[in-house]
């Protein structure tokens, strides 16, 4: 298979990265050490050196695989060249109330972040990892299905200034040579960034939002945040937890995330998620694509997109997958894709 690596810078930095990134959320749970081990080999020798975890990592998180995904990814990273491999990683913040990270985090504010990292540095067997993420904001906003702000859920939390003050003594100590968000919105985006620059403080590089054929509500204000500030777009789930495969058109109970935790993905479960995809499905098939094809290719093809994150939960996954993101979108497919997006717009925001 022709190398995917393509390198170019993230955001405003020096920091180079491929445009496919290797996500790794079910390292120790949907996929065994071995497996995960072998999808970073196959990652490697294809140019996608880039791998992306988190401290919460195993997905679905529960207590028994908490770490599990850093400490898979930390065995295989021993074992190479660590300067030519690009880690990146996240401290979970404590809106998600998991009372097994650090005793239930009460805050992003600088003794939980010094733990997390220190913890994931750990776990990852390195003195440091090249990007380090909020996961998520620890202040009131619209999240993972989410649709509306209401400022009534408005509660304390650590000012924005003191998380970038604590990341910043991270760069400073070699820790972590970048910093990121995730999850972000633009008034976020643009707080970090303006005080980053009143106060001579790291400036983020990127966020790491959910963007997709069904998910594209970036679209609409961080597009243009992250274009006149050069900010980067990790885009993770580029296939919907699966919808975006088509596995589910055809039977619901399909194998998978969605099938085996109904709970989870509360963001890919509204009304009009099937008629989308069932409309993309036939676009596919119209210009000889499988649907993953589409997917893939559209989420690379976008011109704010830095990287796409893709995961699989097996080798044979991810050798569909990783080739599938070449995909080229044309602009008279494009088109339709936009029409049918017109039509259903957002189904999953």
């Amino acid at each position: 298979m022709a190398c995917l690596f393509n390198p170019q810078p993230l955001g405003h930095s020096k920091l180079i990265v491929p445009d496919v990134c290797l996500g790794t959320m079910t390292f120790g749970e949907q996929t065994s050490e071995e497996d995960a081990h072998n999808q970073l080999d196959f990652a490697l020798a294809n140019g996608v050196n880039f791998i992306d975890t988190a401290e919460m990592y195993s997905v679905p998180s529960r207590a028994e695989t908490y770490g599990a995904s850093e400490t898979i990814v930390g065995r295989w990273l021993k074992r190479q060249k660590r300067e030519q491999i690009i880690v990146a990683t996240k401290v979970a913040g404590p809106l998600r109330k998991l009372d097994w990270i650090r005793g239930g985090p009460t805050a992003l504010d600088r003794s939980n972040i010094r733990a997390a990292i220190e913890g994931s540095l750990q776990r990852l067997q390195t003195d440091y990892v090249d990007l380090y993420q909020l996961h998520w904001p620890e202040r009131n906003q619209p999240m993972f299905g989410q649709w509306q702000f209401d400022p009534k859920e408005d509660r304390e939390c650590t000012p924005i200034r003191q998380q970038l003050e604590a990341l910043a003594e991270l760069v400073q100590e070699g820790k972590i040579r970048a910093i990121g968000l995730s999850n972000e919105h633009p008034w976020g985006v643009m707080q970090f960034i303006r005080l980053a620059d009143e106060l001579d403080l790291p400036r983020v590089l990127c966020t790491q939002n959910a963007y997709n054929l069904i998910t594209r509500t970036f679209e609409t204000s961080l597009a243009e945040v992250c274009h006149r500030e050069k900010i980067g777009l990790l885009a993770y789930s580029p296939l919907a937890f699966g919808h975006l495969t088509g596995k589910y058109l055809n039977d619901p109970a399909a194998p998978g995330r969605l099938s085996q935790w109904p709970a989870f993905g509360q963001r890919y479960c509204k009304p009009n998620v099937v008629p989308a995809v069932t409309a993309y499905a036939a676009l596919a098939k119209k210009y000889e694509l499988t649907l993953t094809q589409l997917a893939l290719g559209f989420v690379r093809s976008r011109w704010f997109v830095s990287s796409t994150i893709i995961g699989a939960s097996s080798l044979a996954q991810l050798q569909e997958t990783l080739p599938a993101t070449r995909t080229t979108i044309s602009d008279e497919l494009l088109d339709e894709i936009n029409a049918i997006h017109l039509k259903y717009t957002n189904p999953a925001p």
